[in-house]
């Protein structure tokens, strides 16, 4: 009988859930009117360069509102998955101006199962996208945590995913970050089983690195609990990443930083966008009535069309 194919629950790897294409300026819409400094930043362009409402969405970010009660739900589970996940979710509220609420129902933005392969979750307010999301399906996964597993690898994992949650990226894709990839080895493993990614899939979920402008992000933490192990093979030099299973000390500050307990309550939107208004090169696509119903009193769809740019004098 041939072995079995580990599959990604034998990996324990966490890997990245990219909203597709055509959902990235909904999410940019509704990201903005959670928190207006999702809003993104005016960019600087060639003359005779044209950028529009779709490339600049690339660049919102995805921030809670600061002192947001973020609801949670369980989709499936036992009693001891539900409790240990609701424990180490919620060590992230020491530091940050955010609050899990687990009883939130149907409600919830977070819903978590335990049935599908590996473990994953939305990055931040993208979860609020039902396109890419849809109410009935998980935004967080945990697939091979079981009610017997070691006790530091449930910390490990739920810390890491609940970091996901709140718009935390991997650590390995900061654009600070020092890794340097043997990018024929990176290729060769994650091309086969049990990923069996295109090389597409492998540069947005391991090679390729954010922007600055793109995300909210520190300086390069090799003790993240954001960066997760990969073997020394993978890598220029030979030497591994270390097996980060708590919060490090740059990770409780820069949680701190994007959601300041000192800070007051952020409104929803602010009444007048911060950026200038200017035509755009290209309309916006409509958000769904459902996923645009909770901003309905808000003027960001308007304001997101009108995202002005700026021309750089050469």
């Amino acid at each position: 009988m041939a072995p079995k194919k580990p599959d990604l629950n034998d990996l324990r790897l966490c890997v990245d859930r990219p909203l597709p294409e055509e959902a990235r300026m909904n999410a940019a819409v509704l990201a903005m009117a959670e928190n207006r400094d999702n809003e993104p930043p005016p960019l600087v362009i060639r003359p005779g360069q044209v950028i529009g409402p779709a490339e600049i969405a690339v660049f919102a970010g995805k921030k809670w509102a600061n002192g947001r009660k973020v609801g949670v739900k369980f989709l499936d589970g036992t009693k001891i998955q539900k409790a240990k996940t609701q424990k180490y979710g919620e060590m992230w509220e020491q530091f940050a101006n955010v609050n899990f609420d687990f009883n939130a129902g149907a409600k919830a933005e977070i819903r978590i199962s335990f049935k599908e392969k590996g473990s994953w979750s939305a990055l931040g307010t993208d979860c609020l996208i039902t396109s890419a999301f849809p109410k009935t399906k998980p935004t967080m996964n945990y697939g091979w945590l079981k009610d017997n597993s070691d006790e530091v690898e449930w910390r490990r994992v739920v810390i890491h995913e609940f970091g996901h949650a709140l718009g935390a990226i991997h650590e390995h894709q900061n654009p600070d970050g020092g890794i340097k990839w043997n990018l024929k080895e990176v290729y060769r493993v994650f091309s086969g089983p049990p990923n069996n990614w295109t090389k597409q899939q492998i540069d947005f979920n391991i090679v390729q690195k954010y922007a600055l402008s793109q995300l909210n992000a520190s300086k390069y933490d090799p003790k993240s609990i954001m960066l997760y192990a990969f073997p020394g093979s993978l890598i220029v030099g030979g030497v591994a990443t270390q097996n980060n299973t708590d919060l490090s000390e740059m990770d409780k500050k820069f949680i701190a930083s994007l959601y300041p307990k000192a800070a007051p309550k952020a409104a929803k939107a602010a009444a007048t966008p911060r950026l200038s208004v200017a035509s755009a090169a290209a309309e916006a696509a409509p958000v769904s009535m459902a996923e645009a119903a909770p901003y309905a009193n808000t003027n960001v769809m308007d304001d997101f069309r009108r995202l002005s740019v700026r021309m750089a004098k050469e």
